[in-house]
């Protein structure tokens, strides 16, 4: 599909996760910023559990809010709270440093309770008929600028000006940049009202098979994702390979060409094919977690995160058009926000568990991650073959 033939709005949509996308360094830049300051791995993942706790009974009260007003006035409120939250993290200095730390992270958690609305927005404006090419788009401009973006400010924070004062002083210049971000949701996307949610053609959302197995399927890759986060990689990369934040952004840069080479192949593949393709992303992102947990030299480290992007990319707009099919448009936010909700209650603890199997062994989490990972491959495997034998 070409770039000129998606329709203005979710062009538009897709460009503004292209302009905030290097703006996600911070998630490697906050623990990196705590491991400089005295935090142990053990200590971060602790810290990042409690903030979850305390945020996760607001996620189903979101979308069932947002079925009645605006969406785009909920994805100013994430980018309001994130810049909150990021110029905390720059106020993180002397005595006050941890409250200012936790009080960041607690709104920047309560602004992933947003999170959901991304999807919703997605489910509002991509063309149900062209919805996997269109994610094509979605995922590969924004990947392009974060390489480029995390490896230049990978650099800079790497290199440059690396100390404690100049994490702080970035910190609040990414939190102001959100002044910006927040005029163009304004000023380019559309209301999203509930008006403009309901589709012509109607159906009752159910909760059936299909749709169980989603819900397994969720479970196992959210506990799979979640336990080898951002911290467990920059605690391998910077404390047990001894580089720099720039080596995690090269990891970084690697993960992005994996998701940009990926969208050209999925683009290429039948809707027909869903369930393969899916659970052969899952099988590469297996192999990622099996190299990660033999503790690779560096340039292993990149390949294998090349992998899980390239398999995670592969998966991804089959995945989410497989759920977005599940779902009415009149009902995304609340549905989608449930989920979201399932989610954390599942991954609840997992910060604080990789953290602790981080501490024992730093590619422990890795394991973890190849057993659920595996478990999710042969469940889509045993599901593709039921359906086979019933057509």
């Amino acid at each position: 599909m070409r770039w000129r033939e998606i329709p203005v709005d979710a062009r538009r949509y897709i460009l503004y996760h292209t302009i905030i996308s290097p703006l996600l360094i911070t998630w490697y830049m906050l623990p990196m910023y705590m491991f400089m300051t005295g935090y142990s791995v053990l200590e971060i993942g602790a810290i990042f559990t409690l903030v979850h706790v305390l945020s996760i009974p607001a996620t189903y009260i979101v979308g069932k809010i947002f079925d009645k007003i605006a969406i785009r006035h909920g994805l100013v409120l994430i980018d309001a709270l994130e810049g909150v939250s990021y110029i905390l993290y720059g106020l993180a200095y002397g005595p006050i440093a941890p409250l200012m730390l936790f009080l960041g992270l607690l709104i920047g958690d309560i602004a992933g309770i947003f999170y959901p609305l991304y999807q919703a927005t997605e489910r509002i404006l991509y063309p149900e008929n062209k919805i996997e090419e269109i994610f094509a788009w979605h995922i590969r401009l924004p990947e392009i600028s974060q390489l480029i973006g995390f490896l230049v400010l990978g650099y800079i924070f790497g290199h440059v000006l690396n100390t404690p004062y100049h994490y702080r002083v970035g910190f609040v210049v990414f939190g102001l940049v959100s002044i910006l971000t927040v005029f163009y949701l304004l000023r380019f996307l559309p209301r999203l009202n509930v008006e403009e949610r309901i589709s012509a053609e109607k159906f009752e959302f159910k909760v059936d098979n299909e749709f169980r197995l989603i819900l397994v399927l969720e479970a196992l890759t959210t506990l799979a994702w979640s336990m080898a986060p951002e911290i467990v990689l920059l605690n391998y990369v910077v404390n047990v390979l001894g580089l720099t934040l720039f080596e995690a952004m090269v990891v970084e840069a690697a993960i992005s060409v994996g998701a940009i080479a990926a969208t050209y192949i999925s683009e290429k593949i039948g809707s027909k094919h869903r369930f393969k393709a899916i659970a052969l992303g899952y099988i590469l992102i297996s192999l990622w977690a099996l190299i990660m947990y033999m503790n690779p030299p560096f340039i292993l480290v990149v390949a294998a995160y090349l992998i899980a992007r390239f398999g995670d990319i592969l998966a991804f707009p089959f995945y989410r058009s497989w759920i977005f099919s599940k779902i009415p448009k009149e009902k995304a936010s609340s549905i989608l926000s449930a989920l979201s909700s399932y989610r954390r209650l599942i991954a609840l603890a997992s910060p604080a568990l990789a953290g602790l199997l981080a501490s024992i062994r730093p590619t422990l989490p890795y394991l973890a991650s190849l057993m659920f990972f595996l478990a999710s491959s042969l469940v889509l495997i045993e599901y593709g073959s039921k359906l086979k034998e019933m057509q």
